[in-house]
């Protein structure tokens, strides 16, 4: 009875709507929270599941929550196993915030999106939710006190993965330079970071190696501008990874927001990079690359790669990091960032995302794209992170909209592949 309904209402969608792209339901909301339900399919490598999905969402103040729970069903009427034990359970959450980065005190519990410590030398854009199978529940946790502070992160609570923490001071703020403008900012800054998955660690010279692999790292940022609409900040940061290699970057920022009609945000880097040193080295297609069990192949041949066996083989060089985000009457938000190194080739690693909401009415799309390896720029492989939406409003309470996501899977023995998802659905939305 169950798939007769969901297919009765997926075959009504089909040809009000065709085909077109979701992610998700974070744009449709009120003041308060949402309640949607949605029934469609989803394609998952070809095979067709029956869909039910609930994706209630609640904000007021500075708090905010957001679950996500998904039951689908094969032709045969049995549910797809996505959630085996209690870390699985805990996947339902999608997030559970206080405030947001940048604010006094923030924290957020569940799937982190883009998170990054400091200037992001180290840990930057790094997502816990590269797969959706393989989804986490982790942690980002900041403290501003004004004149010092902390920014943390934990990637996943159910297993060992990465742990963050930068601690930062204005040391001028204590003394009688505290009431010049603009250089009182004057920031001193120290991270370190830890991989403590077994994996982190595994190169082919030591395929045992179970340690944790830790990078450290220093940072000044001088403010040169300090205005209500437009900030600018030259900064310095050096990084070293714990028996391999380090790096520096000199870098400026600059941010406008002009009375809610435009905002830019641009960075651009310099980098100088060492032997066995990667930039940025948790970044957001890191839990594919620190390691995977390659298909049998001839005897002899290592059955894995690592990014640790890619950071033992990386010659030094220079590099460079460019990024603009450009938003319009916070309706239309496109962004992208490029990092290069100078003089090889088919090495860049490129993120981009994009936004659109009430430009045209009834009208839902958003976009994310993550690519290394950049030689083709838009092929999907498994270098690549895609994730679209589309979709329309009939009526103020119905979301007509489909879900595409290119990412990966791992079978039991960690071997991992890569995964296309399809999923056309109609959501009904109860907002209070």
């Amino acid at each position: 009875m169950v798939i007769k309904k969901c297919t009765a209402l997926f075959l009504g969608w089909y040809f009000l709507a065709g085909s077109c792209l979701a992610q998700d339901q974070d744009g449709i909301k009120s003041s308060l929270g949402s309640l949607p339900v949605g029934i469609g399919a989803t394609f998952v490598d070809g095979e067709m599941y029956y869909l039910l999905n609930v994706t209630p969402e609640v904000a007021f103040g500075h708090f905010g929550c957001g679950l996500d729970l998904n039951l689908r069903f094969s032709k045969n009427g049995k549910v797809r196993a996505e959630y085996k034990n209690f870390g699985e359970y805990l996947r339902i959450i999608r997030y559970v915030r206080w405030a947001q980065k940048g604010d006094p005190f923030y924290i957020r519990v569940g799937l982190l999106d883009y998170a990054q410590l400091g200037h992001g030398f180290i840990l930057y854009n790094y997502k816990n939710t590269a797969s959706y199978d393989l989804r986490k529940v982790g942690m980002e946790l900041d403290v501003n006190f004004d004149k010092f502070g902390f920014e943390s992160v934990i990637s996943d609570f159910a297993h060992a993965g990465i742990v963050g923490i930068r601690g930062y001071i204005k040391p001028l703020k204590f003394t009688s330079l505290e009431t010049i403008p603009v250089i009182n900012n004057f920031e001193i800054g120290a991270s370190v970071v830890s991989d403590w998955n077994d994996n982190a660690n595994k190169t082919y010279s030591n395929p045992t190696n179970s340690g944790a692999l830790s990078i450290f790292g220093f940072d000044l940022g001088l403010p040169l501008l300090s205005y209500r609409v437009m900030k600018s900040t030259l900064y310095i940061d050096y990084a070293k990874i714990i028996h391999y290699g380090s790096g520096s970057t000199l870098g400026i920022d600059f941010h406008f927001s002009g009375l809610g009609l435009l905002a830019v945000n641009a960075k651009y880097e310099r980098r100088f990079i060492g032997a066995q040193f990667i930039p940025s080295y948790f970044n957001a297609l890191y839990e594919r690359e620190r390691y995977a069990v390659l298909p049998p192949s001839l005897p002899g041949v290592f059955q894995f790669t690592s990014k640790a066996e890619q950071l033992r083989t990386t010659g030094s060089s220079h590099g460079y990091y460019g990024e603009l985000l450009i938003s319009v009457l916070n309706t239309v938000t496109i962004l992208g960032g490029y990092q290069a190194t100078l003089g090889i080739k088919n090495a860049g690693i490129f993120h981009a995302e994009f936004n659109v909401s009430d430009v045209i009415p009834s009208f839902v799309l958003s976009a994310g794209y993550d690519r290394k390896n950049i030689g083709q720029l838009l092929k999907l492989d498994e270098n690549s992170l895609l994730y679209a939406e589309i979709g329309y409003k009939p009526i103020p309470f119905m979301v007509v909209s489909t879900v595409y996501q290119w990412t990966w899977t791992r079978n039991p023995v960690g071997v991992y592949k890569t995964q296309r998802r399809i999923e056309p659905k109609v959501s009904f939305v109860y907002n209070f």
